[in-house]
């Protein structure tokens, strides 16, 4: 009896094997449902792998990041707009831009996780991105800083640069 239950759990972990999957694995079916356009069911799988992210090479993680933010940029698109705290098409945005920055930081940090293609995509979706938070201003040249606006109604931040008085004209 003690042989013939372990042969039985012998066989069903064989059985079992071939249904277990890595995460290496489950990234390639999110990658695969992304570039078919089944933006859902990648982000179900993007969430599930989520917490173990840390099991992934470097340029995986960086792969992780870029679809997991690519995939919400692709739902923000698909949602319907909403008002108010309710928009989910922001929370779409909110999220692509998280991930997309990580993506970015990754992938300066330790190069060749993404490839030339997907980096050009990811500079033009994160400039998208944050005219969200930045505003649409016009672009600078490099180390050019933005003047500071007057403020009409501003007080004078110290005594020393507040002007003097003018003589009362009589």
């Amino acid at each position: 009896m003690r042989r013939l239950v372990s042969c039985v759990l012998l066989l069903s972990s064989f059985a079992l094997a071939p249904g277990c999957a890595t995460y290496t694995q489950d990234l390639d079916r999110a990658r695969s449902h992304y570039e078919a356009n089944r933006f859902e069911q990648a982000l179900a799988l993007f969430r599930v792998l989520e917490h173990d992210t840390d099991s992934f090479s470097v340029p995986e993680r960086a792969q992780y990041a870029y679809l997991r933010g690519m995939t919400d940029y692709r739902l923000a698109d698909l949602a319907p707009q909403g008002t108010g705290v309710s928009d989910p098409r922001k929370g779409y945005r909110d999220n692509a831009r998280h991930w997309l920055g990580l993506a970015a930081a990754i992938e300066k940090q330790t190069p060749g996780g993404i490839t030339s293609e997907q980096k050009g995509r990811l500079t033009e979706t994160l400039a998208d991105l944050n005219r969200d938070v930045y505003g649409g201003a016009e672009t600078l040249p490099d180390g050019a800083a933005p003047e500071a606006a007057p403020q009409p109604d501003a007080a004078p931040a110290s005594p020393a640069e507040s002007p003097e008085p003018a003589a009362p004209t009589l």
